[in-house]
């Protein structure tokens, strides 16, 4: 069975929807980032970089959520969750959801977690101001330029829309109204009404 290590309001949220829409068999493993969780002994051992999501597999530990979800989306390929069959449509795929990780949550990050670029508190502070700009111009672009429609890649849901749903999630906390993106806050009101997302919200509020 496969293991996925989560925490409430991180992106490994997309992880466990995915895995809900494949209909996989998983086990989902409650974290606590605020207790410091991740970086107990025994999840290093699982996963070294301190971080969620892992995912426990029987080849191994997958971390980072693009590459958690493509696994899930090649390991049931019956649940067409990814443009398979098309190396540059999957190819796409990977580079909306390597936005989200390389941009999006990097930007999201620079909220409360300064300290990993400077331990200078007056900077630090700074970045955290700098967060509601900067995001507003990530999702502007999403919004305009990268969102096909109805769904992230065109007609089809796809491991794009769990992971968009997951950090759109972030904005009303970082002080960005949603409002303003009208397809991509559509979207969202879409991927809450969804079966399987909504059982993974039930499940981590158990």
């Amino acid at each position: 069975m496969l293991k996925l290590f989560h925490a409430w309001g991180s992106c490994s949220l997309a992880s466990a929807i995915a895995l809900e829409e494949a209909q996989a068999d998983f086990e989902l493993v409650m974290m606590s980032t605020k207790d410091g969780d991740q970086r107990r002994p025994e999840y290093l051992a699982i996963n070294p970089k301190a971080r969620i999501p892992a995912l426990v597999t029987d080849h191994g530990v997958l971390t980072e959520t693009p590459a958690i979800l493509a696994y899930v989306a090649q390991a049931f390929p019956a649940a067409n969750l990814a443009p398979l069959h098309d190396p540059f449509a999957f190819a796409q795929a990977q580079a909306f959801n390597s936005y989200l990780c390389s941009t999006v949550h990097v930007a999201h990050a620079h909220k409360h977690r300064g300290y990993r670029w400077t331990d200078d508190p007056v900077a630090q502070a700074a970045m955290t101001r700098q967060v509601p700009q900067n995001e507003i111009a990530c999702f502007r672009l999403i919004e305009d330029e990268m969102f096909q429609g109805p769904w992230v890649l065109g007609d089809a849901y796809s491991i794009c829309d769990a992971y968009l749903y997951t950090v759109m999630g972030w904005l009303p906390g970082d002080g960005v109204d949603i409002a303003q993106f009208p397809r991509l806050a559509d979207h969202s009101r879409r991927l809450a009404e969804r079966p399987a997302v909504r059982k993974v919200l039930a499940l981590q509020a158990a």
